[in-house]
């Protein structure tokens, strides 16, 4: 279950709304996971008359969004897919993430806000953290991307800080309590946008006729998409859809034009097509053997598809029993999970992940717990 952070009693709150700045360079400008949690959050609370909150990215700025949006520069990390990896900047999104800190310096004023959130790590969290004083914004750090920025001590991973560190799942949780201020919070989703409803694969270009197997990913090592394509090869008949860009493309398209002739597609959609990008499949898949908290895994639960996926303590925390969970170095188990999904698309079946979704996951409740963990941290810097 999720932890509970105890809520300020309204009439101990302060009168003037907390305010919260959520920086990122992808905001406004990719789906990634990420971005799409992060500014789902910020919609969601921006709308409470107790929270004002301010985005920092480098995507173009939208009209009638609840908060408020400052745009920024950076240089796109697909530039930066082949530069050598070093300590400071080991990996493409290190480069990105450094290209947009001027940017984020020049517009961040620290006495504007009582909370900055990231999930990105070393740069934003540095800027957001320097000059700490006693009246210094409370900085909150999101595991999005893992924690491994907190577990390492090698360079720039010994000055890791945060005043509060939200964990996507019950074991970042369990190993990170005890150093710093810390809540359970999973991402979520929007049971409005994504549920059960009808097909229209011709709309995508897709065939109305094959059983289709969808990954959302990122086409990087740790999502295993590769190992998908081999999985899902074993399935006669099957039609892979992988929605996602990455370093790995073209390792992906030359793999499935081997494995899967005829029987696969690349995609890149529109946020806006994604609910039926998932009404066209019939099962998710999903290979990453450690997923801190997937926005596709509730995305998939809302529209009530049947998922395999890796079985592991956070995919049994998550899924309850709503999902086929199998060892994914196991070609011949997931194939035998998919094959098994195919058949768990009853109506009862829809209906059990979907309520599994609505309960545990609709982005209004995981807001509540966000204000909460903010409220907890204001309070406890005021006393």
């Amino acid at each position: 279950m999720f932890r509970q952070v105890s809520p300020i009693p309204a009439k101990a709150r302060p009168a003037s709304p907390l305010r919260v700045l959520i920086a990122l360079p992808g905001l406004h400008r990719v789906t990634r996971g990420a971005e799409v949690a992060l500014e789902e959050l910020a919609r969601n609370i921006a709308v409470r008359p107790d929270f004002a909150v301010t985005l920092i990215g480098t995507g173009p700025a939208r009209a009638n969004e609840p908060y408020r949006y400052l745009q920024t520069r950076c240089i796109r990390r697909e530039r930066f897919e082949s530069w050598p990896r070093v300590p400071f900047l080991r990996h493409h999104f290190g480069y990105e993430e450094l290209t947009f800190t001027p940017g984020l310096i020049r517009h961040y004023r620290p006495d504007d806000f009582d909370v900055t959130m990231t999930c990105g790590y070393p740069y934003i969290n540095w800027v957001l953290r320097v000059g700490r004083g006693s009246h210094s914004p409370k900085h909150v750090y999101v595991t999005q991307n893992g924690d491994g920025m907190i577990t390492s001590h090698k360079w720039e991973f010994r000055h890791f800080g945060c005043d509060g560190l939200v964990c996507t799942n019950p074991e970042y949780y369990d190993r990170h309590r005890h150093r710093w201020p810390s809540a359970l919070i999973p991402n979520g989703v929007n049971p409005d946008v994504f549920h059960p409803g009808p097909r229209d694969r011709r709309s995508m270009g897709l065939s109305a006729h094959v059983p289709m197997a969808l990954m959302v990913s990122a086409l990087s090592p740790s999502k295993r998409v590769l190992q998908g394509i081999r999985c899902a090869a074993r399935v006669p008949g099957l039609f892979l859809v992988i929605a996602g860009d990455g370093e790995l493309r073209g390792q992906v398209q030359d793999l499935a034009g081997q494995l899967l002739p005829g029987r696969f597609r690349l995609m890149t959609v529109p946020r806006s097509q994604m609910p039926q990008l998932y009404r066209d499949a019939d099962v998710f898949l999903h290979m990453s053997q450690d997923e801190p908290s997937s926005n596709a895994y509730v995305e998939a639960l809302a529209t009530g598809l049947p998922i395999v996926t890796h079985d592991r303590a956070v995919t049994r925390w998550t899924f309850e029993d709503q999902a086929i969970l199998v060892n994914t170095d196991d070609e011949a188990a997931v194939a035998a999970g998919i094959k098994a999904a195919l058949a768990a698309n009853r109506p009862a079946d829809v209906e059990a992940r979907q309520e599994l979704a609505q309960r545990r996951f609709a982005w209004s409740s995981i807001a509540d717990r966000y204000c909460e963990f903010f409220e907890s941290l204001r309070s406890r810097a005021t006393t």
